[in-house]
């Protein structure tokens, strides 16, 4: 049977259909269904026909008497009788939904059962080490794992708003600021083409000095075998388009001379400290 949304006008039309109506019993078993996966609870209801309304109101009361309902029109008097009324089966499923309700935030607040095994145990470690390194504070042992990733997450949205930086260009989705950009990434497409063939000329030439002994000349063709593939995979192409460009933030941009000394800081090593090697061959 096909429920529809439970919102409030499907409660008044079902409590006036009262429970003779095989929608009103089959809303009142799918509610306890769901309360009884999350509470222990012995009593059980089934939907029925209007036939049934009578074994169905039994089994009912049975189970009010499990959750200790409050009230007094539902837990007392004729048992066939009790919702005889629109309102008591108004009152009926109001009591369900919120014990429902109520189920399903104690089990949010439930510590983890040791059946989740150590899956469950790695996954909150890691939780525990994101949080320290966003500086937030310890979670409680109870907190459900999907809380603590709502929370990662607000926090990684709210870090990201503070600490990137402005874009590049004001460029605007125009057409003359297309076309600006559009020009801006040809020339650097043109760069970087020039500067990448001059690499790898620069690579093949380097290759080449290595071929002037006897053992290298024998070694000639494994050392080709060695950096064809190298070469096959190198592309002058550049992949930099216009989404790239239209995404480049200041703080990205890192213009500084290879020679300076801040570079050159993190890049010295023993080796440069070597003026004039001697050329193989003499030359």
């Amino acid at each position: 049977v096909s429920l529809g949304p439970l919102s409030e006008e499907n409660f008044l039309r079902l409590a006036e259909a009262g429970v003779q109506s095989p929608e009103f019993t089959a809303l009142c078993a799918q509610l306890v269904a769901e309360l009884r996966a999350l509470c222990p609870l012995e009593e059980d209801v089934s939907p029925t026909s209007p036939e049934d309304a009578e074994t169905f109101q039994i089994e009912l009361s049975g189970l009010l008497q499990e959750l200790h309902c409050p009230y007094a029109a539902l837990t007392t008097g004729d048992v066939t009788a009790r919702l005889g009324s629109a309102h008591s089966c108004l009152q009926l499923l109001y009591f369900l939904s919120s014990e429902l309700q109520a189920a399903r935030l104690l089990s949010r607040k439930r510590p983890p059962s040791p059946q989740q095994g150590a899956g469950a145990d790695a996954a909150r470690r890691e939780l525990r080490l994101i949080n320290q390194a966003l500086h937030q504070p310890e979670p409680a042992p109870t907190c459900p794992i999907p809380q603590l990733l709502e929370d990662i997450k607000s926090k990684v949205r709210s870090q990201m708003r503070r600490l990137l930086g402005e874009l590049q260009g004001a460029w605007g989705l125009s057409r003359l600021g297309g076309e600006a950009l559009e020009g801006i990434r040809q020339a650097l497409c043109a760069e970087y083409e020039c500067r990448k063939r001059m690499m790898i000329t620069r690579f093949s030439v380097t290759l080449q000095s290595f071929h002037w002994s006897e053992r290298a000349k024998a070694q000639g063709a494994a050392l080709l075998a060695a950096v064809s593939s190298l070469r096959q995979a190198e592309s002058v192409a550049s992949g930099v388009t216009l989404a790239r460009l239209l995404a480049a933030r200041e703080d990205a941009s890192r213009i500084v001379s290879t020679s300076s000394g801040r570079c050159r800081h993190r890049t010295s090593c023993a080796i440069n400290k070597v003026r004039a090697a001697p050329r193989p061959g003499g030359r």
